[in-house]
């Protein structure tokens, strides 16, 4: 049996995370660093970057900084070319980026839908395409691991376009799995319960907070360091048999929905 060090380390590894400057996908960039990985944050605020790089540098790891739309296919392939180049393979892909609004649902004008999924939806289609494409081209082993959120599995209020866009995501999770399991190709989608973050702190208004603590048998916010231990298992070889799965980090709301 190998040691619980071995089981979860992710050494000889690259992890490209999408989302990577963000509160919660920069933490698990730091876990997936401390592990072994070399990771690579992707974003647009090369300034969050370089903090979360400090961080990960000052803890002996390795990584560093793509700038890019996640949106846009040629980014994309761009952004595969340059790790390509720089760190020799990837293994791991890390879907992560997204944008939220509380606008209701009569009120929703179309640039703020075409945004919300095009960020949320279209940026991690196109993802899974340009780096799925390399995987099962070189055969390589690969864990793609897409966030999702509780909206994407239930229905829960004021965050419509948001809801719809995770929920896609979590379709195409599914699909992906099912469709690359026979080539070694891991697709699961990690669900965070309730975190602030910046894309969903201007929804989070005092009865809309007190309704989900209502709700969490934790009472309590999550914070973004306890999403790293599902996301490390995801990526490792010691999830090397879960696909399709939803891993959903929560706090217990999902055993109270009412």
């Amino acid at each position: 049996m190998s040691s619980i060090f071995e089981l979860f380390s992710l050494q000889e590894k690259t992890a490209v995370i999408i989302g990577g400057t963000g509160e919660l996908c920069g933490s698990v960039a730091e876990g997936y660093a401390a592990a072994g990985a070399e990771v690579v944050l992707v974003g647009r605020d090369p300034a969050k970057a370089e903090k979360r790089l400090d961080a990960i540098h000052n803890a002996g790891g390795r990584g560093y900084f793509v700038a890019a739309d996640a949106s846009r296919r040629a980014d994309l392939q761009l952004l595969l070319d340059q790790v390509l180049e720089r760190s020799g393979g990837c293994q791991i892909l890390v879907n992560g980026a997204g944008v939220n609004s509380p606008t209701p649902f009569l009120d929703i004008p179309e640039d703020e839908y075409d945004r919300i999924m095009n960020i949320n939806t279209k940026a991690v289609v196109l993802a899974c395409q340009v780096f799925g494409r390399y995987f099962v081209d070189n055969k390589v082993p690969a864990s793609i691991i897409n966030l999702g959120s509780m909206s994407g599995l239930l229905p829960l209020s004021r965050v419509f376009t948001y809801s719809m866009s995770k929920a896609a995501v979590h379709n195409l999770s599914k699909n992906l799995a099912r469709e690359w399991a026979p080539l070694g190709i891991r697709v699961n989608t990690l669900v965070p319960g309730f975190f602030p973050a910046e894309q969903n702190r201007k929804v989070l208004t005092p009865d809309r907070v007190e309704n989900i603590m209502r709700h969490t048998p934790m009472n309590r916010f999550g914070e973004a360091k306890e999403l790293v231990g599902a996301a490390l298992l995801l990526a490792a070889d010691s999830g090397s048999f879960i696909t399709g799965h939803e891993m959903v980090v929560d706090g217990g709301y999902s055993s109270m929905p009412i």
